[in-house]
Parts: C-alpha cells; structure tokens; sequence
C-alpha cells in the first residue's frame, strides 16, 4: 500500500485534520499574500492520509464521507477551514473531484484516478467559464478556452472541468492531467481575502483529449441533489472560518481582560448562538444529503437554506467581533484582521438569491406541517 493512503482500520480522519490545523494556523500569515499558496499544509494533508481518505472503502480508500451521515467528512472540513480557509477551499475541491469520480467513473478511470490521489496528486473541481466564452471541446478532441476562479490554479495537477459544445449547453465532465506551474495565471487575484487559495486563470488551449479523460455523460454534473446538495461542504468549511474568528475575538476579550464588561459579554454570547446555528446546519445538511429518502428537491431545498445559514452566522460573527474588538482588529498585526478578509471573501458564494428562492418556492409547494419538511414524513 502506498505510504500516503492511510489504512482502512481505526484511521482517525478527525485527528488527522485536528494535526493539520494546528499546524496551518502557524503558517497561514506568511502565506497571506498575492502569490501565496498553502503547499506545506497540503504536503500534511497527503502525509496523513487525508488526500486519500476520500477514495470509497470498496477501492481500498478509507470512504470518507461515505457514513451514513457524513458526519466525520463535515468534521474534517470544518476544522480543515478552521486552520485555513485557503486550505479549505483546496481541500474541499479535492474531495469533491474524489466523489465526482466514484459517482461517474468506470472502473478503469477510478484505478488510475485514485492511484493518482494517491501518488500525492492534487484534484480539484474548475467550472467557472470566462465571461466572453466557456471552454470547449472542439470536433478535433481539443480543448479550446480557459477556467476562471480557479483556486489551486498552477498546484492542482488533475482537474475536473467542465466543457460544453457552445454557451449554455449542457456541460460534460473531463479530468485533465496537468503539469504544476504551468497554465495558470494568477495575476488578476488581487482580492481581500484568500490570498493564499492561488485562485486564477488555466488556459486549456489545445490540450489534447482521449477518451479515459471523459467523466460520465452530456449534463451529469448538473445532476440533482448531487450539484446543488454538495454546497453543504463548502459550508462546512466556512464554518472552520467562523469558529476562528470567534475564537481570535473570544482570546482577545480574555488577554485584554474586557470579557467581564456586560456589554462585551452579551455580543460573545450572541456570537456563540450564531457559531452553534451554523454548526447544526451544517452537520444536519451532512445527514441529509448522505442518509435521507428525501426527494432530490427537498434535498437541494435543505442545502440551500443550510448554506445561507451558515452566511448569515458568519456575517453576525464578523460584525459582532468588530463591534468588539474595534479598530484593533483591523490591524494587520492583529490574528482577527487576516481571518476576517478570508471569511468575508470565502462567503462569497454565487447566486445565494437563487439559492433562497427556489428552496422557498420547494416549501411553499409542501404538503404537511412544517416539522415534517425535511423529516421524511411527506416523500413525492
């Protein structure tokens, strides 16, 4: 067995990401800059197994997040996010691109694919088109165009994109081989925070495609409760983000000796709700997604409403720490300064209107009462 693929038996994924935090969380100011990218972390990320945990336990992997409820891959996220949001958001494609290749793959493309991951290869998951244009493939089996937002970009050398035929269309799965530090552009990632996820531009021209490089069939990935539901892991992330954030705000009341102030106390305790919100969400949205018969709608339904309360805590967290700390916490000396730009650009997810909506309009078309919405009791 290789070195980086942990065994099946008693491999604590939970401990694992616990180690890598800590050590993340040392690191990630001085990789808080333009050109930054969390490498050391995801070489501990490999080196505990985590890269590998994900491959199913039936291709020789651990099968994380293949629980019932996916409670320990949520645990992991979190504090993977807790140390580094930026790491985060790497680890988090990386699983995705895992379970997009057990759900679609052949058995020939899971062998290699998972081989892969464990040969200490990066996965990530790339669907974000160039406002002019989406990327193609050609009648000739070559890609024409480039990804956009692409975080890992120059670091991840298998990625999952998606292609089309023409703008709009349906969009088909590829997972391309590619060579660390090149094709990536990173130089229109001047953002506030997140600095260090190496989000950019990967141009794909002319890259050659065969047949093994095709994940699944035209539209798979738009496939629901798959697409919509798997939201409920970015989140878990972001949750990591938020929990840091209280934490610097709860450690500097504590240094500072303010916490006993009343006023001081209500906005912790405010904050503590708003941590402990999200955190139910989101192991809930695990449960769901993973365990529940509900139908697909009521799924993505959950999700959604999951993702934006996640949102709202994170944003009630940032402002509440804010408030508390004061112009202290926009210091750059300050551990509240850096996690809060990473936090309030990873909340950044795209259409939370959307998101809102149509899970509003999925319950507004329930029959049953209002406990039994995501409970089961009402199937279609």
């Amino acid at each position: 067995m290789d070195q980086r693929t942990p065994p099946n038996l008693a491999y604590d994924a939970v401990a694992a990401a616990r180690q890598v935090a800590i050590a993340a969380a040392a690191r990630a100011k001085d990789q808080d800059r333009d050109d930054g990218f969390p490498a050391e972390d995801v070489a501990d990320l490999a080196r505990v197994g985590l890269l590998t945990a994900p491959i199913p336990s039936d291709e020789g992997g651990v099968g994380l997040g293949e629980e019932p409820d996916a409670h320990d891959l949520a645990r992991v996220l979190r504090l993977v996010g807790y140390g580094s949001l930026a790491l985060g958001r790497i680890y988090e494609g990386h699983v995705n691109a895992l379970q997009l290749i057990a759900r679609y793959g052949t058995l020939a493309q899971e062998a290699r694919l998972f081989a892969d991951a464990r040969a200490g290869h990066l996965f990530g998951v790339w669907n974000t088109d160039a406002p002019s244009d989406c990327l193609r493939l050609g009648d000739d089996r070559r890609l024409r165009g480039v990804k956009t937002f692409a975080s890992g970009a120059g670091f991840v050398t298998r990625a999952l994109v998606t292609v089309k035929r023409e703008p709009g269309a349906s969009p088909l799965m590829l997972v391309v081989p590619l060579q660390r530090g090149t094709r990536a552009d990173l130089t229109g990632w001047r953002a506030h925070g997140m600095r260090a996820s190496a989000t950019g531009t990967v141009d794909f021209e002319d890259i050659a495609v065969i047949d093994e490089e095709i994940l699944g069939a035209w539209d798979d990935y738009h496939r629901q409760p798959t697409f919509s539901g798997g939201a409920w892991r970015f989140a878990a992330v972001q949750l990591g983000g938020i929990e840091a954030v209280f934490d610097a705000w709860r450690g500097h009341l504590a240094e500072t000796g303010r916490g006993n102030d009343p006023h001081q106390l209500a906005r912790l305790g405010e904050g503590a709700i708003a941590v402990e919100g999200a955190r139910g969400w989101v192991e809930r949205a695990a449960r769901v997604v993973v365990g529940s018969e509900l139908a697909p709608e009521r799924i993505v339904a959950f999700v959604n409403l999951a993702r934006l309360a996640v949102e709202r805590a994170g944003l009630e967290v940032l402002q509440l720490a804010h408030r508390s700390v004061g112009l202290q916490g926009f210091l750059r000396e300050h551990p509240l300064e850096r996690l809060s730009r990473d936090l309030a650009t990873y909340l950044r997810q795209p259409a939370p209107d959307r998101a809102l909506t149509t899970a509003a309009a999925e319950i507004l078309e329930a029959r049953g009462i209002a406990g039994d919405l995501f409970d089961g009791g009402e199937l279609r």
